[in-house]
């Protein structure tokens, strides 16, 4: 099983990013973090990277179920989007499964509704 859905897409970086905020507040979900790597890998290391925002996603009705039925599931919260420009110059959307990572959490509850954000993020990357 694959940690992730991704997509290439005909859009260049900022736009792909407001196109994938859009279609995040479709499915319910607000950013609550997002953090450029590019600016933040240059700022602490003087290093360059390429293009790279990660998308802290949060549905915050998912969120408050999946803390009801297990307490340390913050932990693997928020739901991450990443947006990144790839070696060949395109632009590239990628979201955590949140199946592949509720795999090491035995609780039947959490299962279901890990199910039913993975289709809300697969909606996402669908629609871009």
């Amino acid at each position: 099983m694959s940690y992730y859905f991704n997509k290439i897409v005909e859009q260049n970086f900022e736009d792909a990013i407001e196109k994938v905020t859009e279609e995040l507040q479709k499915e319910g979900f607000g950013i609550l973090t997002e953090i450029d790597v590019k600016a933040t890998l240059k700022k602490k290391l003087d290093v360059d990277f390429r293009k790279y925002k990660i998308l802290g996603a949060c549905n915050p009705g998912f969120a408050h179920k999946a803390l009801l039925s297990e307490n340390k599931i913050g932990t693997m919260l928020p739901c991450n989007v990443v947006v990144q420009e790839n070696d060949e110059g395109k632009v590239e959307v990628s979201a955590v499964d949140p199946m592949a990572s509720m795999q090491a959490v035995e609780n039947s509850d959490l299962k279901n509704i890990a199910t039913e954000i993975r289709a809300k993020l697969k909606n996402v990357i669908n629609n871009l």
